[in-house]
């Protein structure tokens, strides 16, 4: 289990300066503040009581379950307990992804109204509709983006990826955060890094192929579906079981990311760092409307709580990010990322989110509900 992380590294690096200078640095905005307040020993009161509510669901779920919380406004401060490491993003990559199209949309180099044709070896296994579609259908990157975001439609996001370019991708992650990110990749790339090592013929598989292994259950099941498809026998799989195939693809570092650097990120959305307001409430308006978070977070969330968010879900990893009242940005939003690995059941994760959802109602959501 994940134990306790009191402070953040950029906290301690604001100790180190402040043991230099003889005092602390004065802050230049409230992320600043909120770290100078903790280092002198007056850290906001909700961080000691989520803190040991984190503890406990970290202790009660099989596993580690990692949370970062950061709040502006009054009571600002920051709880980091995601063990200074990346953590497997799953499909809150996405926010990302969007970020850059819609970057690219207020630059006018793409219009939302601009259309994509579907081909066939866009198709990848995932949430969404898009499958449902026949190759040659043509779909707005306005549309692409809300499939992406609000059903986690993985076909659509790796359309979008397609149009931006995964390189540029990756650069604009890195001038957004500063590093903390590791390479992004298309959904349908996760596939062949996890599965292509079991056997040099994966590579030769087509998207569908690929696609049609979700028919059958995750697990030895899978794994037989696989060999099937390469017309080779099971035994020729180098792999014992289903989830050594994922724990050897989550050692790399790709659609990884560590806490803080996320959190960041969505700092610099909610603050209109990133993009134009137009497209920022666009953006907020879809994570509020996504279909996949019943069961997390906001199933513990005081009621009416306003939560825009993305959730990520694979092999024995979930995520679950966001910010509570978004539009106050750094005047009073509370930046949220949980992710939970080598649970034995999703429904264990789920239920470590619902309990920090109520955790933090109870806590740093206390002055505000």
């Amino acid at each position: 289990m994940i134990r306790a992380r009191r402070l953040s590294l950029a906290l301690s690096a604001l100790l180190l300066a402040a043991c230099r200078a003889g005092e602390a640095p004065a802050p230049s905005d409230p992320a600043q503040a909120a770290a100078a307040a903790e280092a002198r020993g007056t850290q906001a009161a909700w961080i000691a009581p989520l803190d040991a509510a984190v503890s406990r669901i970290d202790d009660a779920m099989p596993g580690d379950f990692g949370v970062y919380v950061r709040r502006y406004g009054d009571a600002p401060g920051t709880l980091d307990r995601g063990d200074a490491r990346p953590w497997y993003l799953s499909s809150t990559i996405k926010i990302p992804v969007a970020i850059a199209v819609l970057e690219a949309v207020d630059a006018g180099t793409l219009s939302l109204d601009d259309t994509l044709t579907l081909a066939r070896t866009d198709y990848v296994d995932g949430a969404g509709d898009l499958l449902q579609h026949d190759p040659g259908a043509r779909l707005s990157i306005g549309t692409l983006v809300e499939k992406s975001l609000r059903d986690s439609d993985s076909t659509a996001t790796d359309m979008l990826i397609r149009r931006i370019g995964e390189a540029h991708l990756n650069a604009r992650i890195h001038a957004w955060t500063g590093g903390g990110f590791g390479p992004v990749t298309t959904i349908l790339q996760v596939r062949y890094d996890a599965y292509g090592p079991l056997h040099p013929g994966v590579a030769d598989l087509d998207n569908v192929a690929i696609v049609r292994l979700r028919n059958a259950e995750a697990g030895e099941p899978r794994l037989q579906a696989l060999a099937r498809e390469l017309g080779v026998p099971r035994s020729a799989l180098k792999a014992d079981t289903f989830d050594a195939v994922f724990a050897d693809y989550y050692r790399g570092e790709r659609n990884q990311a560590t806490l803080p650097a996320f959190a960041t990120l969505l700092e610099r959305l909610i603050a209109g760092e990133l993009l134009s307001p137009e497209s920022t409430a666009l953006m907020l308006g879809h994570m509020r409307a996504i279909g996949t978070g019943d069961r997390r977070l906001s199933a513990g969330l005081p009621p009416g709580t306003d939560f825009a968010q993305k959730t990520g879900t694979q092999v024995r990893r979930a995520c679950n990010v966001g910010v509570i009242d978004p539009e106050a940005a750094r005047d009073g939003a509370t930046i949220v990322l949980a992710c939970a690995e080598d649970f034995d059941a999703l429904t264990q994760a789920e239920q470590a989110f619902q309990t920090l959802g109520r955790a933090l109602g109870e806590t740093v959501l206390q002055p505000m509900h």
